[in-house]
């Protein structure tokens, strides 16, 4: 308390994060984010000085985001006494780095308050749920990635085109299924036929340019994609 009564407030930092492509998913904006630290600052009686953010950065390691940089400057410089995020999974990715800022914050003396999972680690439970929570948190990210992984896996054994440019020598019908390009299979025999006739590549590319055959964007063909064509032909 200070002379006149009134009550000292902790100062505080938002953290908030979005990765490229989750802009546009819904719920998860900069901005939705930012209201929530906001309020939550206010309702806990914290002195919130900043929010920083990382916007439309994927980096996989906190090395690549100077958002978390700058609030891990502030933490060691003992700028403030608390760090606030929406989610457990916008302050870090996995558990190891989540635990490697949590030491960080710890030796500091900065607790870390996480709004949706209703973390602050300045007590033994909340330091515990943080741990189990990180650990939870990649867990269901890794899942997601081997359910995205057998997906993907089980759309190319139906002959499905799974994102990307399709490949040379065939179309993508209205169901999403890959069906032979007539004219482009054509082309691609023809390659197949100069290269077995003891032609390279470049060569290759200079003769279909020689008789006016060129790339789907009516450009002359390369010495890379004469070597692309032939290795998915194979």
């Amino acid at each position: 308390m200070s002379e006149k009564g009134e009550k000292t407030l902790k100062t505080a930092v938002g953290y908030i994060r979005v990765s490229t492509e989750e802009q546009s998913r819904e719920g998860i904006s900069l901005e939705m984010q930012s209201v929530k630290v906001r309020q939550y600052a206010e309702l806990n009686d914290l002195d919130l000085i900043d929010v920083v953010e990382d916007a439309g950065i994927s980096a996989k390691s906190i090395k690549g985001r100077p958002g978390i940089q700058t609030v891990l400057e502030m933490v060691k410089g003992r700028k403030v006494e608390a760090v606030i995020v929406y989610k457990l999974d916008r302050f870090a990715r996995n558990t190891i780095e989540c635990l490697e800022m949590a030491k960080v914050m710890d030796k500091a003396g900065v607790a870390l308050h996480s709004i949706s999972e209703k973390l602050d680690t300045q007590s033994a439970l909340g330091r515990f749920f943080f741990t189990l929570t990180a650990s939870l948190a990649e867990m269901e990210r890794n899942l997601i990635s081997e359910r995205t992984a057998a997906a993907l896996a089980q759309k190319r054994a139906n002959g499905m085109k799974t994102g990307g440019h399709r490949p040379y020598g065939y179309q993508v019908d209205t169901d999403g299924q890959l069906m032979t390009d007539p004219t482009e299979q054509k082309i691609i025999a023809r390659i197949r036929q100069m290269r077995q006739a003891g032609y390279s590549h470049q060569k290759i590319a200079d003769n279909l340019t020689s008789i006016g055959i060129l790339t789907r964007k009516r450009t002359p063909f390369k010495e890379t994609q004469i070597v692309r064509i032939l290795k998915a032909a194979t």
